[in-house]
């Protein structure tokens, strides 16, 4: 089967980002299977995640390549005829995987042991604040303080953290500023592990949907959790933290964004990291907020991210091979694309990483950084 019109298209495309195929860059791509190019047409962003993934083609900065990618908008250089090609993909090129049941899900349940290998040592999984920090650790404390000083956090005040992850961050601030509060996740195991670390401390850890909270605190927050709800609970997020919020209490919000109002996911991602996930605009956030919240402060600092998944995949990539049975190549390939990838989406800037601070009563929050 001849495959020649095919790379010579996506050559085309890849040459608006300055990617060669086969060439001699960091940042160019190595083919290893001519039918590579037919599962890219045929499957997009999935085709390109799964053949990564099943070790068809290669980069040595996968990173990079995809910043440039993402920079160049190589989706406004397609034209119509490629509609035609990528239907000739579908008719001559690989069959796309089928979903397994539970395929994306997985990326939950691998154990504690990988994500206590590659994140900090409070297992925080979400975007650390590398001003004036050197070292992963660091950077998250950096970004803990950087919340409690926007929300005013004093010893006493009650808390609820939605989406508690392991417990880090309602732990730091139980610990370190005198809060006492309520956590609440969804995960079983992210619960045991959350309740075994606040053991001793006034912090309540609960197997809860968010939407079944129904009392009041004095500030709230979510981070890296609001992508998680789907579009279509943007607006139930913020009548829960209205309503859960006292007179006059403060909520924050940390999440990854996109200028763009999108209404899917991408493909890849949503079937493999994190299934029912969007990552919302500042139109769709205002529209969701609006008559319930009032935005005091609206903070980026993409870069961080892009350098916080950077530290996730060397970290991992560190001690790969000593996690165990489990832990095939497959499953590394799709971790390194994960990261790497996400990486360079930040570094590009076309996916964002905000902090954004509510009042349900004008408050007036001062600018805090």
């Amino acid at each position: 089967m001849a495959y020649s019109r095919f790379r010579k298209r996506f050559e085309e495309l890849m040459a608006v980002a300055d990617i060669r195929i086969d060439g001699d860059r960091p940042w160019d791509m190595q083919v290893h299977r001519d039918d590579t190019f037919p599962r890219f047409f045929a499957f997009g962003s999935l085709g390109m995640g799964e053949s990564y993934m099943d070790g068809w083609w290669d980069c040595e900065r996968l990173d990079e390549l995809v910043s440039r990618a993402s920079r160049a908008d190589l989706k406004s250089e397609l034209r119509p005829t490629d509609l035609f090609l990528a239907i000739q993909a579908r008719l001559v090129g690989p069959k796309g995987r089928k979903r397994s049941s539970g395929e994306g899900e997985r990326h939950y349940e691998l154990g504690r042991e990988l994500y206590r290998r590659m994140l900090d040592k409070r297992m925080i999984y979400s975007c650390a604040y590398w001003n004036d920090a050197q070292t992963l650790d660091e950077a998250q404390e950096r970004k803990l303080d950087l919340i409690a000083r926007k929300l005013r956090l004093e010893p006493g005040m009650k808390v609820l953290d939605i989406g508690c992850g392991w417990g880090g961050a309602i732990h730091y601030f139980a610990e370190r500023y005198g809060v006492c509060g309520v956590a609440v996740t969804i995960s079983p195991d992210q619960c045991d592990a959350a309740r075994e670390l606040c053991a001793g401390l006034p912090v309540e850890i609960r197997l809860q949907d968010y939407r079944d909270v129904d009392e009041q605190f004095d500030c709230s927050y979510s981070i890296d959790m609001l992508g998680h709800v789907g579009r279509r609970n943007y607006r139930t997020y913020m009548e829960t933290v209205k309503r859960s919020l006292c007179p006059g209490g403060l909520h924050l919000v940390q999440t990854a964004g996109s200028d763009n109002s999108t209404v899917k996911a991408d493909p890849w991602v949503n079937r493999y990291i994190f299934p029912g996930g969007h990552i919302p605009s500042p139109k769709q956030i205002m529209e969701a907020a609006e008559g319930l919240l009032a935005i005091e402060d609206w903070h980026s600092f993409t870069q961080d991210y892009d350098r916080t998944f950077m530290c996730w995949h060397d970290n991992l990539s560190a001690v790969w091979d000593d996690l165990g049975d489990g832990y095939d190549e497959r499953l590394f390939r799709m971790w390194r694309y994960y990261l790497l990838s996400f990486a360079g989406v930040f570094r590009s800037r076309v996916s964002q990483l905000w902090q954004i601070v509510f009042t349900r009563a004008g408050a007036g929050v001062d600018r805090i950084r």
